[in-house]
């Protein structure tokens, strides 16, 4: 084994401790955010534990994986900046799905934090990702907009405000060709939900954050790949070039 490979696997050592790490502050997040709880002391109850459960492992665990998938995909040993804001991305974005799964509620905390990251993500990381000041400017709105209408028109019942506000922040994180990809899969997969969801209790009230942020975690790695590929497709990449 060369220095090289070493000195990369005590890399992937970190990001896995660091993770699991990230993963129990991630769980607290989940219980405390809806709650308008603080984070960083004693709970209602007296304590400062949470009832552990499984849902405590699985985001501990899915966040160890999402960061090592990260760190692979974008290879943390020549992007360490991009391997950063995208991890951080898919932890405040696995915060945003369970809480919308749970509650029915997105944390302005966690959009705010998403928001706030798409800054220096864009500094450092968007020659990596091919992507202009004015994208990321159009991307803030491209998707938003239209779901603001839709959500005042319906009064909130074909979706919440806080929908609205997650692709915001998501498109000012991935510009605007990323998160109109990234809105088409939260439909996509928010449709597949619903008519289970439909089939299963006859409501057809369900969230649409969680698919929403998968959405956005997908298009982050895949969304100028997914875009070229339906271009191409379709036969569209001409009115493009």
């Amino acid at each position: 084994m060369s220095y090289h490979d070493i000195f990369t696997l005590i890399i992937y050592i970190i990001i896995i401790l660091f993770a699991a790490a990230e993963g129990a502050f991630l769980n607290l997040c989940i219980e405390r955010l809806p709650k308008e709880q603080p984070l960083f002391c004693k709970n209602r109850n007296g304590n400062r534990k949470e009832n552990f459960s499984i849902r405590h492992i699985a985001v501990i665990i899915l966040n160890v994986l999402c960061h090592i998938f990260v760190a692979w995909q974008v290879n943390v040993m020549t992007n360490p900046a991009r391997f950063i804001f995208t991890a951080l991305l898919f932890s405040a974005l696995i915060i945003v799905f369970f809480t919308d799964l749970k509650y029915r509620l997105i944390s302005n905390y966690v959009v705010i934090f998403i928001a706030l990251l798409s800054i220096p993500n864009y500094i450092f990381c968007h020659g990596a990702m091919g992507t202009t000041l004015k994208s990321h400017i159009i991307g803030l709105f491209a998707v938003s907009l239209p779901l603001l209408l839709i959500e005042r028109l319906s009064k909130g019942k074909a979706m919440g405000r806080g929908d609205v506000y997650l692709m915001a922040a998501g498109g000012l994180f991935l510009g605007v060709q990323n998160i109109l990809v990234a809105f088409i899969i939260g439909l996509i997969g928010g449709l597949i939900a619903g008519i289970i969801v439909r089939c299963k209790t006859k409501s057809s009230v369900f969230p649409l954050g969680p698919w929403l942020s998968v959405g956005i975690a997908v298009s982050s790695l895949y969304g100028c790949r997914l875009a070229e590929w339906y271009l191409t497709i379709t036969g569209l990449e001409r009115f493009f070039a």
